[in-house]
C-alpha cells in the first residue's frame, strides 16, 4: 500500500506542475507542501464515492488554505470526480478549476474557500452538524501556518474545544513561509502546540510532514483521539515547494509565482527522473 501511495504522490506532484504549467502562474509552493496529506487521505482514509460526490454521512475535506486549490484538483482527478483532462484548463476562462476553491464549479470541493480563516469555520460547522446528525463522518481541514495568524482561525478553534468537535481532524501546513516571508518574522505562532492545547485539542506534531509514512501514521493516531471526545490538530512540518528543488529555492517568493512548461518539464524531470517518458511527453 505505501508503495502505491508512493506512485500515486508523484502523479498529484506532476499533475500540479503540469497545471499551473499551462497557466504559466500559480500557487506552486503551498500545493506541493500538502502532496503527502491529500494521498493519504484521499487514496487510504476518507470515505467518499467520487460517483456520488453528495452521498450522505461522507467524509469532507475542506482546504481552508483555497490557494492549493491545484493540489486539491489533482487528487480529485486521479480519484475520479472528473476527467484528468481537465486540470490543464485550471484557472483559464471559462474553467471548472479556479485558482481558489469553488464547491459550485468543481465535484468533490466541499466548501468555496480562499479568505483566510473562512475555509476553517466553515470545517468547524460542518463538524457540529455532523454530530448532531451522527452520521458517522469524519472532517478534514488543512489550513496554513501563515493563515493561522487570522483571528477567526481561534475563535473557531475555541468553538470546536467547547463543543468536543471529535470528528473534526485539522491540519496546519507549517512550511515556515507565507507571501510576506517567513511566518515566525510576520506573526510568529510559538508555540503553537501549546496554543492549540489551551484550546481544548489534541495535537500531533510530525517531524517531516513530506514523508507518507509519518503522515499515514499521524491521521490514524487522530482518528483514534476520537474517543477523548476533543478535535485533533496535527502540526505537519513542510518544504513549501517540496519535490522540486528550483521551486523549493525560491523561498517565500514561490507562494503565487511565474511557472512555465519549460519550468514544468524541468520539475518533472525532478520527480521521476531526468529522461523519464513523463517529461518527455510534455515537451
Amino acid at each position: 500500500m505505501a508503495q502505491d501511495l508512493n506512485y500515486i504522490s508523484k502523479v498529484l506532484r506532476s499533475d500540479i506542475v503540469k497545471s499551473i504549467g499551462q497557466v504559466g502562474v500559480g500557487h506552486i509552493g503551498g500545493s506541493l507542501s500538502i502532496v503527502e496529506l491529500l494521498t493519504v487521505l484521499y487514496f487510504e482514509e476518507m470515505n467518499i464515492d467520487p460517483k456520488n460526490p453528495q452521498m450522505h454521512g461522507r467524509d469532507r475535506l475542506i482546504c481552508s488554505k483555497g490557494h492549493a486549490g491545484p493540489a486539491v484538483y489533482a487528487a480529485l482527478a486521479e480519484k475520479g470526480y472528473f476527467d484528468r483532462e481537465v486540470l490543464w484548463t485550471l484557472n483559464k476562462g471559462g474553467t471548472h478549476l479556479p485558482s481558489h476553491c469553488d464547491m459550485n464549479l468543481t465535484p468533490g470541493i466541499d466548501m468555496t474557500t480562499g479568505s483566510l480563516g473562512q475555509g476553517f469555520s466553515c470545517a468547524v460547522g460542518c463538524a457540529l452538524g455532523s454530530k448532531l446528525e451522527d452520521d458517522g463522518a469524519t472532517i478534514y481541514t488543512i489550513i496554513g501556518d501563515g493563515e493561522s495568524q487570522e483571528g477567526q482561525i481561534w475563535e473557531s478553534a475555541m468553538f470546536a474545544g467547547n463543543y468536543h468537535l471529535s470528528n473534526l481532524i485539522a491540519f496546519t501546513d507549517c512550511n515556515g513561509l507565507q507571501v510576506d516571508g517567513n511566518v515566525s518574522d510576520v506573526g510568529n505562532l510559538e508555540p503553537l502546540a501549546a496554543k492549540w492545547r489551551a484550546f481544548g485539542w489534541n495535537v500531533i506534531e510530525t517531524e517531516n510532514g513530506n514523508d507518507l509514512e509519518q503522515v499515514r501514521h499521524a491521521v490514524k493516531t487522530a482518528k483514534l483521539n476520537r474517543a477523548t471526545e476533543k478535535p485533533t490538530m496535527v502540526l505537519l512540518h513542510t518544504v513549501k515547494g517540496c519535490g522540486v528543488s528550483f521551486v523549493e529555492a525560491k523561498g517565500a517568493a514561490n507562494h503565487n509565482a511565474p511557472f512555465s512548461k519549460d519550468d514544468a518539464v524541468r520539475a518533472l524531470g525532478e520527480i521521476w527522473g531526468e529522461g523519464s517518458k513523463e517529461a518527455e511527453l510534455w515537451k
